[in-house]
């Protein structure tokens, strides 16, 4: 096989009897040209292998389907490199001149990402990376202005740098200053507090000596007040208790007064019966012996005589009145006795 060698890649260089199926690199140097006719050298290492199963005869026919694969991918990549870059300024390619390339030989997806290899259908060869190693103008203008852009790009980091080491500085020493000024403010406002922590003490000092006699007087006041209402207190439950213990002696005087009279009167009773009773006796006796004294047949006389008769009799024999019955008709003489005994008694 004959294969584009050297750098630049020249045709027809290699020679070689076995293809190596990588992977490997190879490098190229590409001129291109930008909107504004800066003609720059790219310096191009590329990474390469090819994707193939060794079993299948058909795919490893394809890899000597192109002759020269190395000068074929690389004039592929630079025409991709060439028209990328010519639609951009000097100032952005040299910004992003990465992800230019990497853009223009791998493309995107639709999301916008790079993609991240370079199928080449006819050999199934694989651009995996690409390096750039180098970025020069071509003509000596060009390279003049490349390289006062450089020095004014470093005049500018570096003014740059000594600027915002110097407003670093500054920016430190302003913080210093404000720590201290901080720390003074902070100082003094615990001066302040303590001083107002001094006074207060000082006014509750004060306070306290001055209410000192004046609470004690008070607490002296209530403590005489509160002994006084106890003392109150323990007459009253000693007054109560006392008229407690007069009226239950009262009661159980008054008790005793009514059981006695309730007895002395169930007495008197019991012998006003036992009177009654003994001069019930007494009638009856009495009427019996003047009836068995008189007879029968005086009685019965007496009974059939005339009212005048009857009074005669009676004063004769003494009686002021009598009563006739026969036996079937009998007469309750204790109850008459008892009635007699009460109207003399009460005459």
């Amino acid at each position: 096989l004959n294969l584009s060698g050297n750098t630049p890649k020249t045709p027809k260089v290699l020679n070689v009897l076995a293809l190596l199926l990588g992977p490997r690199f190879s490098t190229d140097v590409v001129i291109v040209e930008t909107s504004d006719h800066a003609r720059l050298s790219l310096k191009l290492s590329y990474n390469w292998f090819f994707d193939i199963d060794k079993k299948n005869q058909e795919q490893a026919a394809l890899l000597f389907s192109v002759p020269d694969f190395i000068g074929d991918f690389c004039k592929a990549i630079a025409s991709r490199v060439r028209g990328s870059v010519a639609s951009q300024s000097f100032d952005h390619f040299h910004k992003y001149s990465a992800d230019l390339i990497r853009k223009a030989v791998f493309g995107a997806d639709e999301a916008g990402n790079i993609r991240n290899r370079f199928h080449f259908k006819s050999n199934n060869l694989i651009i995996t990376n690409i390096d750039i190693q180098s970025v020069e103008p071509v003509d000596q203008r060009t390279r003049d202005a490349l390289q006062k852009s450089v020095q004014l790009a470093i005049e500018i980091t570096t003014k740059s740098q000594e600027a915002t080491a110097r407003h670093e500085a500054e920016r430190r020493e302003q913080e210093a200053k404000g720590r201290l000024e901080r720390q003074k403010i902070d100082d003094e406002a615990e001066a302040e507090k303590a001083r107002k922590n001094l006074l207060s003490l000082q006014a509750a000092s004060a306070a306290v000596e001055s209410t000192g006699t004046a609470s004690a007087e008070a607490k002296a006041r209530a403590e005489a007040a509160k002994i006084e209402g106890e003392s109150n207190v323990t007459n009253a439950k000693l007054k109560a208790e006392a008229q407690s213990t007069k009226a239950s002696v009262q009661l159980k005087i008054l008790q005793n007064e009514q059981e006695t009279e309730i007895s002395h009167k169930k007495a008197w009773n019991v012998l006003e019966v036992k009177k009654a009773d003994e001069l019930a006796g007494i009638e009856a006796s009495k009427f019996k012996s003047i009836v068995d004294a008189i007879g029968a047949d005086t009685l019965k006389k007496i009974s059939q005589a005339g009212p005048e008769m009857q009074a005669k009799l009676l004063s004769g024999l003494g009686l002021k009145s009598f009563m006739i019955t026969d036996g079937n008709h009998p007469i309750n003489l204790f109850s008459t006795a008892a009635g007699l005994i009460g109207s003399n008694l009460s005459q």
